[in-house]
């Protein structure tokens, strides 16, 4: 199985790994059948990511998604954050192995869980982006 050298990259040198402490928002994910489990931190400073730590427990695929996704929101407003797609982190990482896409799937949903987590720690109301949100349950 070939992976693009930004997979590569980002699964030998993850970006922004690590937990925040008192963070504002934590999202965590996890995929039992494949065993992959990813954990984002967020720290929010009116509206912008002003830092983003993950831990992830899984494969080469699931740690590059985790360390491009955050990249790809770090210093970014909420709303920015809310509309990232798993294609995008797909894109981004110049392709995965298509047994391999949930991997970024997951990475999609830490990231939103992470902001549920934030909206509700501040008593705000969802944005209509994650009002249903529930991280999918794969088989």
């Amino acid at each position: 199985m070939l992976y693009s050298e930004k997979v590569m990259d980002h699964f030998e040198h993850p970006r922004n790994v690590g937990e925040i402490e008192n963070a504002d928002g934590v999202g965590e994910v996890g995929n039992p059948t494949c065993g992959d489990i990813m954990r984002i931190y967020l720290k929010i400073d009116n509206d912008i990511i002003t830092d983003v730590k993950f831990k992830t427990f899984g494969c080469g695929s699931a740690i590059a998604s985790s360390s491009m996704a955050t990249e790809l929101i770090k210093g970014k407003s909420i709303k920015e954050a809310l509309e990232l797609s798993n294609k995008a982190v797909v894109e981004a990482l110049d392709g995965l192995p298509s047994r391999k896409i949930h991997c970024s799937v997951l990475a999609e949903e830490a990231i939103k869980a992470a902001l549920v987590d934030y909206y509700e720690k501040n008593g705000l109301e969802l944005p209509p982006e994650i009002k249903d949100f529930e991280p999918s349950e794969e088989e």
